[in-house]
């Protein structure tokens, strides 16, 4: 079946019945402090702790890790939306304190501008690479140098006469 005609018809989710699923039902947990209580019983968890290990040194960083548990936890109507972001700070926390005792490498997310500028490279070798692959096909044709226009090294000053200099207004909002 296309992809096209799997997705849901618009205006279907009008005609379900109301709070069918579980993150349109009030959630079982409303107070963050148990939100978060729960939260590190299920990652403490053996089997739990090395799945979440095994992401982390896959190259999954640990932002991604905690948004996912927290989203699948308002998915399944666990706590709120609003909850999940009250209690992200301190499960980040939490793993990555169980991360670095358990000697494993891992990224944060948190913003790393030496990424940023990695991944920007990698970026505009691929485009160099598909423009250089264009050219050698004969698809596109080798870009024409600019031509530079003698730039005039000296501005010419206006010729004023003394009497206009003298009449010229003067003060902060004079034009100069």
């Amino acid at each position: 079946m296309s992809i096209v005609f799997a997705a849901p018809i618009p205006g279907q989710s009008l005609t379900s019945e109301p709070k069918n699923l579980p993150f349109e039902r009030p959630p079982e947990v409303a107070d963050p402090i148990k939100a978060l209580d729960m939260h590190v019983d299920k990652i403490t968890n053996a089997r739990a702790m090395e799945d979440a290990f095994y992401f982390l040194e896959q190259g999954c960083d640990l932002a991604t890790l905690v948004e996912g548990m927290l989203r699948s936890a308002v998915m399944s109507g666990i706590h709120s939306v609003d909850v999940s972001l009250a209690i992200a700070p301190a499960l980040h926390e939490y793993i990555k304190g169980l991360a670095i005792e358990a000697n494993i490498e891992f990224d944060e997310g948190l913003d790393n501008p030496e990424a940023r500028q990695a991944i920007r490279y990698e970026r505009n070798t691929s485009r160099a690479a598909e423009m250089l692959r264009k050219i050698e096909s004969g698809e596109m044709s080798m870009p024409e140098e600019p031509t530079e226009k003698p730039m005039k090294e000296e501005m010419e000053e206006p010729v004023v006469s003394k009497v206009e200099a003298e009449e010229a207004p003067k003060g902060l909002m004079a034009r100069i």
